[in-house]
């Protein structure tokens, strides 16, 4: 893939390209999902202020985690050929050096604009930022030693929606935890779908992630499992709750409105049953990022689903 002279891109395309917004909805959607939840859910406030901290906090540490791990990828020689979702490193538009100091940047802005909502929430806060940050730094450690989808699954889903929740109602609940199952699932689908892509080269350079531990063939069932099992678990906290007492608060019926979003895993599911003659030259290798869109429309739908919910309370 030909890339042009980096003279002749604009400043603004290099960066955004190595900050990578098209990933952020991953991260972003639990932040409004968990909002959602402790405003109708456990009838806190909305806070609108800090509601805005913390969607500015994740999409800033999230940028600077990607800034950082396409460095890392670059520099041992896992990044050389340049794709549709290639970073600016490797196609040589950004210096190795210029992206690494930005991704500090970032780290240290968003670090600070968290330290700013515990001032304003309480301590409980700051363990979630702790383990967030340090998720996000130490990232490609992580993924190197197939981690990696723990540690998105984590970051940009569980701790997420649990911190956006901790910012309304000002408490720690597991109700945010076990409700953003479903969305996690699919953030590790995104990164899996990478990993999978890469999976040749990561082995050559001793770099172990699921997919590559996992080999081609049950790579795809991991996919399968990551993209189909959050529609069976929202079903589950449907109707789990209804038929046995003692398991907690059961999900809205308006939380089917999700099953507008199989049919998107379907043509996913297909196309990665497709990876060896795809119809399109880059059906497999932009998976992620396809993977990534099936991402941001179920989380919408699950938000959508809880404001149905109240509009329905209210109607009666």
């Amino acid at each position: 893939m030909k890339e042009p002279f980096a003279g002749d891109v604009p400043l603004i395309k290099k960066w955004l390209t190595a900050i990578r917004p098209w990933a952020l909805p991953a991260s972003t959607m639990p932040v409004l999902f968990g909002t959602s939840l402790a405003v109708l859910a456990d009838g806190a406030p909305l806070r609108a202020g800090r509601f805005l901290l913390a969607l500015a906090a994740m999409v800033i540490l999230h940028s600077a985690a990607n800034m950082l791990s396409d460095v890392y990828d670059f520099r041992l020689g896992l990044d050389r050929e340049v794709t549709p979702v290639s970073g600016a490193v490797v196609r040589g538009w950004l210096s190795m050096r210029a992206v690494t100091t930005a991704a500090v940047v970032f780290f240290l802005l968003g670090s600070g604009l968290g330290l700013v909502l515990v001032a304003l929430v309480g301590r409980e806060l700051l363990y979630l930022g702790v383990a967030g940050v340090a998720i996000g730094l130490f990232y490609t450690a992580l993924k190197s030693h197939a981690l990696g989808d723990l540690a998105v699954f984590l970051n940009f889903g569980i701790l997420g929606a649990l911190g956006a929740w901790v910012v309304q109602a000002g408490r720690v609940s597991w109700l945010p935890v076990v409700w953003t199952v479903p969305m996690a699932l699919l953030v590790s689908a995104i990164l899996h779908a990478n990993n999978w892509r890469d999976m040749l080269s990561d082995r050559e350079h001793r770099v172990r992630t699921m997919a590559s531990l996992l080999g081609d063939k049950m790579s795809l069932v991991y996919y399968g499992f990551l993209i189909f099992a959050p529609f069976a678990l929202v079903l589950g906290l449907i109707l789990a709750p209804r038929a046995f007492s003692g398991l907690g608060p059961s999900m809205p019926w308006s939380f089917l409105i999700i099953l507008l979003a199989l049919p998107q895993a379907l043509r996913l599911w297909a196309r990665a049953r497709r990876r060896r003659t795809p119809r399109q030259p880059m059906d497999f290798v932009v998976l992620d990022g396809a993977t990534a869109r099936l991402n941001l429309t179920f989380g919408l739908l699950c938000t959508i689903a809880l404001w149905l919910d109240r509009l329905f309370v209210l109607a009666l």
